[in-house]
């Protein structure tokens, strides 16, 4: 039997481009894949789908604790009652403590309890017809509001307040207030999804479409020293001195949609200097104690051993464009720095990965040359599997002579945060990993835990021109730790429950930061001890000269949040039942919203006679600078509409490859409801009935990606104004497909049949581009080294312009390294 392979997908593909016609979803199946969506909006005037109508956050920093308020409002402007779902970000340093919801003029004060017991009695509300809300987490850094039962008319309040400390970095304090959830990749199906993992198929806004809902920051700076300068990289704010020590700082009313990038808020003290010492904390039950111990100041060191650099680059759908180009820019500040007698190894990924080299190249001028060349070239396309290309880096042949650091450029928009610290803690002491986050919001959660299970240093990049600076500041760091080999004595001072329990090695002139609990009196010397450059360092602090203060409340929080943060880092890397119950047990215990705890709010009226509510999922906008690959890159679409919505399985990257623009297009032609009805005859033995319906922006239908031999589409129903279809939806049939692939027998075909599926819809936007649908006959010759570097190409097709176009893209692929590290070719005809 003659077998069926990708490329009868590409003449599939082109057909729908000869419609102008762009694949999204319909069928709900158990093995669809967990994906966000484009939101939709429905015909259904009665459903408010955009419900949240602000968040604000009122902020203050006292010292080096910030004390944050969250307020979202709610309000249903539509005629039926409904549920409101809302994803939004947080500080991964957040100790969450509190929730309020106000209604009218009734406010309910939420309680703490078991994740599933406040998630069982929200439920029970709901049907009850009770309003309620439920705060729960999902990420360290992503959150989930429900919001039940907000009646026509209704404006919901709901509050949640958190701290978190605010460690300076060279002298430099910054307050960071996450905006947006960026959308995650997943390859998980959702039946096998845990239920943490819902959360990832929530709507999302085309790129550059504003927030739906006002957003604001208000921040008052208190510092115990005069303030020496205050600005904001992310947003435009009005700043007002009160005296030299205290400041407020306003959202410019013209950021009012400006929830669709992190808030980054940096000051500096006068004279470069930082808030250190010790706070103490004496509660009814337990004393807290908070300690912040300045090492010494970084020292270059003249004689720095040759090391190997390792560079993972992820050039998948939500790095096209922006995020994309400043990590061009970083790789090419951070390989060309290196020095002569260093290695180093690039690795990119999206949906696959390939390698510049088998073993770490010298850098010498013409291997940058060509790593540089190769990144120049990318353009940001496909899924995110992070694991793999991980993997993959760390099993490459290393040098004993040289020590390895593992550089990784991503914007972390990925599930798999749990999976990947477990694979970087199973191979400790093979390298030092740093993190570098790319994008206006990037997954934080990710990137911060990278580096501290790597034992490495974190750098978010926001803006282009801040891609130097950090990579000449790795370089600082790398080269020269500030210390290392770190020691606490705590002396007379009676301490237990210190969180961390070993300090690992410090990079960056921060703080050495120690939380944990005392008893008796506060007296003795804490001496830290470590390594400086090749020197021994230590210094030494009087605890008997800091007196408890009740101010210092907040301290309890951020320890018990610091105990959290470490029973669940040892748990995702042996899962335990007693870690879980302490984790539940600290949450309860201290009104913390955790893993295993979460905040539920009800209120003791029934507003809601039937129970009976429209689920709405609140869209959130792309993060700025995100193109609309994030979502269609692998990820499904949804309509938003209230009526049942299907979803299939397996989109490939080329099928959603489409701008908002062209989904518009689309609309604009069709009207608001077209339904069509087929049958794609796929592999034999196997056939799928076909329903496509355009909503709004977005087609969706139930065809399996499988290959198509024949493909009929008749259009049935149109609305609107009943204008013309032709060009558009028309009666098509696709037949005498036939497809020859010869490859060498040191490739693998499974390896390449993914790697063209990934790189489909370039493909397409030559088609696009050239508008040339009739030339669909064309034979491409690809010569390849051990290392997947395309050595030639030859393309044979009627139109000049379009062989021209896919020679080119073609110039820019990386394919898979061959089995043996010798030369390939892979070879295939396509002919409607």
């Amino acid at each position: 039997m003659k077998r069926e392979t990708i490329f009868q997908l590409v003449a599939f593909l082109m057909l729908l481009f000869q419609m102008n016609i762009l694949l999204g979803k319909t069928e709900i199946t158990d093995d669809k894949t967990l994906s966000p969506y484009f939101f939709v909006k429905s015909n259904d005037a009665t459903v408010d789908q955009l419900p949240l109508k602000s968040t604000d956050s009122q902020v203050n920093i006292a010292g080096v604790i910030a004390d944050v308020k969250v307020a979202q409002v709610y309000k249903n402007e539509g005629k039926q009652a409904i549920e409101a779902i809302y994803i939004f970000p947080a500080s991964t340093r957040a100790a969450v403590y509190a929730m309020k919801m106000t209604i009218g003029e009734r406010a309910i004060i939420a309680r703490i309890q078991e994740k599933q017991k406040a998630r069982q009695e929200y439920e029970l509300a709901k049907q009850q017809g009770k309003s309620a809300s439920l705060l729960e987490q999902q990420r360290p850094n992503v959150f989930q509001m429900n919001v039940a039962n907000i009646m026509p008319g209704d404006l919901v309040r709901v509050e949640l307040s958190y701290i978190e400390l605010l460690v300076p970095n060279e002298g430099i304090y910054e307050f960071i207030y996450p905006a947006v959830v960026g959308p995650r990749y997943s390859n998980k199906t959702e039946s096998r999804a845990a239920s943490a993992d819902k959360w990832i198929k929530n709507p999302y806004l085309y790129e550059n479409e504003a927030p739906p809902y006002e957003f604001g920051v208000t921040t008052r700076i208190a510092a115990s020293l005069p303030i020496q300068e205050i600005f904001c990289s992310s947003h435009k704010v009005n700043i007002d001195y009160e005296n030299a020590g205290l400041a407020n700082v306003q959202l410019d009313p013209v950021e009012k949609s400006g929830g669709n990038r992190d808030y980054i808020l940096k000051y500096r003290l006068a004279g470069g200097r930082i808030e250190s010492g010790l706070l103490l904390y004496q509660g009814e039950q337990e004393k807290f104690f908070l300690l912040m111990m300045q090492p010494p100041n970084q020292v270059t060191n003249s004689l720095i051993p040759a090391r190997e650099y390792i560079f993972i680059v992820d050039i998948s759908g939500s790095m096209h464009g922006f995020p994309l180009e400043i990590s061009k820019q970083l790789l090419k500040d951070l390989i060309g720095g290196l020095k002569p007698e260093d290695t180093f190894n690039l690795l990119l990924f999206a949906g696959s990965s390939s390698i510049l080299a088998k073993n770490s190249l010298p850098a010498t001028s013409m291997n940058i040359n060509k790593a540089i060349k190769l990144i120049e070239n990318q353009d940001g396309g496909g899924g995110t599997e992070l694991l793999p290309a991980l993997r993959r880096a760390l099993a490459l042949p290393g040098d004993e002579k040289r020590s390895r650091s593992i550089v990784i450029a991503t914007d972390g928009y990925v599930d798999v945060e749990k999976e990947t610290f477990q694979l970087i803690r199973e191979n400790l002491g093979k390298a030092n990993i740093f993190s570098f986050g790319i994008g206006s919001s990037v997954n934080r959660y990710l990137m911060e835990g990278i580096a501290r299970a790597g034992m490495g240093e974190p750098f978010i990049i926001t803006k282009p021109d801040e891609a130097s600076l950090t990579a000449e500041k790795f370089r600082k760091y790398i080269q020269s730790p500030v210390l290392t080999r770190i020691k606490i004595n705590f002396g007379d001072f009676m301490t237990h429950d210190v969180e961390p329990t070993s300090i690992p090695d410090i990079f960056a002139e921060r703080p050495v930061i120690v939380f944990g609990k005392w008893e008796g009196e506060p007296k003795g010397l804490i001496k830290l001890e470590g390594i400086s450059v090749n020197s021994p360092y230590s210094t030494t602090m009087d605890v008997s000269q800091v007196k408890p203060s009740p101010n210092n409340s907040a301290l309890r929080y951020l320890w018990a949040r610091s105990r959290i943060s470490m029973l669940a880092d040892y748990n995702h890397l042996s899962y335990n039942d007693k870690r879980i119950e302490e984790i539940t047990r600290l949450g309860i215990d201290y009104n913390l919203l955790t893993e295993f705890t979460s905040f539920v709010a009800i209120d003791s009226l029934r507003r809601n006679a039937d129970g009976k509510a429209a689920t709405v999922n609140q869209p959130l906008p792309l993060p700025q600078g995100v193109s609309d690959l994030a979502v269609g890159s692998g990820a499904l679409n949804y309509s938003a509409s209230p009526a049942p919505v299907m979803s299939r399985t397996m989109t490939p990257p080329s099928v959603m490859n489409a701008k908002s623009a062209k989904f518009r297009e689309v609309r604009e032609e069709m009207g608001d409801d077209v339904v069509q009805t087929g049958k794609i005859n796929t592999v034999p033995g196997t056939s799928a009935e076909v329903t496509t319906a355009v909503r709004g922006d977005v087609i969706h239908d139930n065809a399996p990606h499988a290959a198509a031999t024949e493909t009929t589409f008749k259009d049935e129903k149109t609305k609107g104004d009943k204008k013309e279809m032709d060009g558009i939806i028309h009666k098509v049939t696709l037949s005498h497909l036939s497809e020859q692939m010869i490859i060498s027998n040191n490739l693998s075909r499974d390896a390449i049949e993914k790697f063209i599926l990934s790189h489909l819809s370039e493909i397409e936007q030559c088609y696009r581009v050239i508008n040339q649908p009739d030339h669909k006959i064309f034979s491409l010759k690809i010569n390849i080294d051990g290392n997947g570097q395309l050595l030639k190409v030859e393309v044979e097709i009627e139109n000049q312009d379009l062989k021209s176009c896919i020679a080119k893209l073609i110039q820019s692929w990386v394919f898979p390294a061959t089995l043996d590290g010798k030369h390939a070719s892979v070879q295939f005809f396509l002919k409607n």
